[in-house]
Order: structure tokens, then sequence, then C-alpha cells
């Protein structure tokens, strides 16, 4: 396959000329206490979960933090905003959804460490879907898990700023779910502005002091892998389904969000649960191709976590009679070559806590 050079970055970050809008902090003064003591990426933090359930989540989140505290000197500790964001996926439904016990514990150990419930908030996509999952009030008991915790719904278009935005002349706007229906027969002729530009989700970056990404894992036919780097931008994003239109389009897209300075520089870590994860037909949830395991990964690297669960995934695959995810997909390789992480499985320096 002939490999293309990535664009440069065309993100418009017109914050600077919006009256009012304050700067985004320096990165030391958004919940550090001190400078990091060396680099975490390739290192990955693991976990065992004796089970499922919500108290074994905690005490396992917390050795995890604890641990990444203890080896990068960045504790999650509030700053100036006080607030912080969790990324949850819920778009495939409520097979495959963040496990909310996981959010649960990663809500414990923060509010531990001084923030209160009202700072921590979660930001999903769509309303329907966070309702299906129970992160939103049943409509039948009216009742959440997860009340007195701010859940900004994206798709509502109440979290999107007109002056942060990725710029690419492709059109069409999206659902994770059904972006390749709403796509098909449709003519890439649109210039209006709100055709070119991917609104970005801006309480991340510019009402938290940090964030952090909860994703979960499947396949994708036109992503390779729909975890970590995808659910902290287009699906994190407004008006993305455009990139569908070529299988160029989207995975240079995620790379070139990723890198975006301002998201990175909030964007602490990953933590992802291997409680269920789907290794063929996704983003579509199918109970027959998924796959449990006990075992929770923190990481500052999201490519490392996207390539070692994509490794997962083609095993699977290849277990039960698929063709591995084509190696022409170049999602983690155009992420690599941007800086955001790195595909070398061989290197990463994998971290077991034990008891």
């Amino acid at each position: 396959m002939r490999f293309f050079p990535i664009p440069v970055l065309s993100l418009f970050l017109l914050a600077a000329a919006s009256p009012g809008r304050a700067e985004l902090p320096p990165l030391l003064k958004a919940g550090v206490t001190s400078a990091p003591a060396a680099p975490a990426k390739e290192i990955v933090w693991e976990a065992s979960l004796q089970n499922f359930d919500t108290p074994i989540y905690e005490r396992e989140v917390e050795k995890l933090i604890t641990q990444f505290e203890a080896t990068t000197g960045r504790h999650l500790v509030p700053g100036p905003k006080k607030k912080v964001g969790l990324k949850i996926y819920t778009d495939s439904g409520p097979g495959v959804a963040t496990p909310k016990a996981l959010v649960k514990a990663v809500i414990a150990s923060l509010e531990r460490r001084g923030f209160e419930p009202g700072g921590i908030f979660l930001v999903g996509l769509n309303q329907l879907r966070l309702r299906m999952t129970g992160y939103l009030p049943s409509l039948v008991k009216g009742e959440s898990d997860f009340k007195g915790h701010p859940i900004y719904v994206l798709e509502s278009g109440r979290y999107y700023d007109p002056v942060w935005f990725y710029d690419s002349p492709l059109p069409q706007r999206f659902d994770p779910i059904f972006a390749e229906t709403q796509v098909r027969d449709v003519p890439n002729t649109s210039t209006k502005d709100e055709d070119r530009n991917s609104y970005l989700a801006t309480p991340l970056f510019l009402d938290a002091d940090f964030w952090i990404n909860l994703p979960v894992y499947t396949d994708h036919p036109i992503l390779g892998v729909n975890g970590s780097l995808v659910n902290a931008t287009l699906w994190n994003a407004s008006n993305t389904s455009r990139f569908f239109r070529s299988p160029a389009s989207a995975p240079a897209a995620v790379a070139e969000m990723s890198a975006i300075p301002e998201l990175r520089a909030t964007w602490v870590f990953t933590i992802v649960s291997l409680e269920r994860y789907q290794f063929i037909g996704g983003p579509y949830f199918n109970s027959l191709y998924t796959v449990s395991e006990p075992l929770v990964w923190l990481s500052t690297d999201p490519v490392m976590l996207d390539s070692l669960m994509l490794e997962r995934m083609n095993k699977w695959r290849q277990r039960t009679g698929f063709q591995p995810v084509s190696d022409e997909i170049q999602t983690l390789q155009f992420a690599e070559q941007l800086g955001v992480g790195s595909t070398k499985t061989g290197s990463v320096k994998m971290i077991h806590l034990g008891d």
C-alpha cells in the first residue's frame, strides 16, 4: 500500500480572537502539583479483577491511579476550575458500553482526591443510548446511578463552541452506528461552514482541569479499532460521519484531531476495562463476537492501547475463522507519525499491579 503523508492540522483555534474568553491554563496549573518526573508513554499499568462488581473496580482503579501518580509525579487534585471530565462510550448500545462500575470507581478515586460530586461531569454522545445504558435517568424510574454528576449530551448541540473546530471540506453529519447509511449516495458538494467544520466538545479542555478517557473496544470497518483514539476524537465532536466517505479520510481525521495540543494538554490518561470487547461486526453490538477478560488498563498512550487491543481482536478473529483487520487501515500509524503515541507493542512496559 502506498503510504500518504498526513496533511498539516487544519484546526482553527480562534479562542484568542473571541472577546471575554480566558486562555487555557498552563499544564502545571491544571490539577498538577508538580512537573512529571518522566514520560509515561509506552507504559501500560494493568490490574486484575476478581469480578466486575463496583467494590472490586474501586480497589483496582485506586491502585492504578496511585501508581500513575507515583510514577509521573502528576497528582489528580482539583486545579483552578475544580472540575474533571469523563468521556464515556455508549454508542454501540447496552451490550458494549463503558461499564458503570468502572465509572463509579473512577469517580470514587477523584472524590478521595478532593473533587466535589458536581465537579465531576460525564460526556456522552447520544441521549437515547445514554439512557439505554443507564447513564441518564430511566424514563420509568426517573433515577440515575450518577445523581449529582452533570451529564453532557453532545448531540444536544449545547457543548460545542463555534470558535473551536476542526476544518475539512468533507460534508455530512454523523451517527457512529448509522454512519454507513447516512453517507450513502450523498453527493460531496456542500461548501457550508456547518458541513466543513467538526466542532469540538469544549467542556473537556475549556471547563475542566483535566479529563479522562473511558472507551470500550470494538472493531470498525473504516477505522480498524474503535477505542481510545476514536472515543476522544470522532465521538467527541460534531458532524464527523463525513469522514467515512473515503477509507483514508476517517483515519487521517482521527490522527489529526488526537494530536490537537489543547485536547492533549488536558487529556490525562485513558482507563479501559476488558470486561467486554468485540472483535468483529462492530460498532454494532453482536454478543456472538464479544470477549471478556478480567483486566483494567491505564495508560497515557492511546495509540499503544489501541495497538494492544488490535492484536487481541485479530487473535480472536483468526481463532474464529475471520480475516484480521486490514493492515491498509492506517489510523494508528497516522497517529504515531503525529507523535500521539507508539504502535510498537513489543516495546511496551506492561506493569501488572498485584494484590
